[in-house]
């Protein structure tokens, strides 16, 4: 396979901006990378999936390290839903032949799109109130604090609905595994809405955890060479610019932005999943 120089500029163009969303939002820019290649420049769409996933590492590696070091991931807390994530995903490679992906896709988006709700009714909202430590929370030590460039001091938080918050990631990891995509959104969703976390420390933890699954996954695309060597180093290199730069940007925005940017995305990825289960691509 052979690219211009002007093609590989503009990947790695695209790929320095779905770094930028994916480091700000936790979503790993693979929502960006997949259709840019395969819709864009006419790429097949197992080429494009692995260059996703070489992307998620690549955010992972540029932001979530950052992230940790200026403690604004929760660890326990990524850990804690990595297991949920993982015990889902096998769920669904269990159950991949016997659910028809096309109902899921649509049952997916409908989810996703009523998940907008309750962030849109706090849209204005910097940091959760009346939080407080359910018994689980409690016993994982999973509460926490930030520093917040933005606000100038340490903000203390608490995490409440830690069942349910982890039972989300299952559906997530399943859905991941039935239908090969990435669990970002859903994890920021079940931190930020459910868990009541503040909106950085979701997305930077969704980030942490995101690289986890990454990497536990890119040996299968290499094996069954999906990761094209002249798109995946455009690739790798525009997302870690990408990401490094979302790292320096987010601790001094405030959560409020962060969820503005969030929900459009959400939308678009909630309309992209509804259209893609009655067979239509965009």
């Amino acid at each position: 396979m052979t690219l211009s120089l002007i093609t590989v500029l503009i990947i790695f163009a695209g790929a320095a901006l779905a770094g930028l969303l994916g480091s700000l939002l936790g979503l790993g820019g693979g929502i960006l990378i997949v259709p840019m290649l395969s819709l864009a420049f006419g790429l097949p769409i197992q080429y494009a999936i692995g260059a996703s996933v070489i992307a998620i590492i690549a955010t992972s590696s540029g932001s979530a390290a950052a992230y940790v070091r200026d403690r604004l991931s929760n660890i326990r807390v990524g850990m804690f839903l990595e297991t949920a994530t993982v015990s889902g995903a096998i769920g669904g490679a269990l159950l991949v032949s016997i659910i028809a992906p096309q109902i899921l896709y649509i049952i997916f988006g409908i989810v996703l799109l009523i998940s907008l709700l309750p962030m849109l009714f706090k849209l204005g909202e910097e940091l959760p109130a009346n939080v407080k430590n359910d018994r689980l929370a409690t016993a994982l030590s999973l509460s926490s604090s930030y520093p917040d460039k933005r606000l100038g001091c340490e903000v203390p938080y608490e995490v409440t609905n830690t069942f349910w918050g982890f039972l989300v990631m299952c559906v997530a990891g399943c859905l991941s595994g039935l239908l090969g995509i990435g669990s970002g959104v859903f994890k920021v969703l079940a931190m930020d809405t459910i868990m009541r976390m503040p909106m950085k420390v979701s997305t930077t933890t969704s980030n942490f955890m995101i690289g986890v699954t990454g990497a536990a996954s890119a040996g299968i695309y290499f094996a069954r060479g999906d990761v094209q060597p002249l798109i995946a180093a455009p690739i790798a290199l525009g997302v870690l610019a990408g990401s490094f730069l979302g790292a320096r940007i987010l601790p001094h925005m405030k959560n409020k932005t962060l969820r503005k940017i969030f929900i459009p995305v959400l939308a678009l990825i909630a309309l992209q999943m509804v259209l893609k289960g009655f067979g239509i691509s965009w």
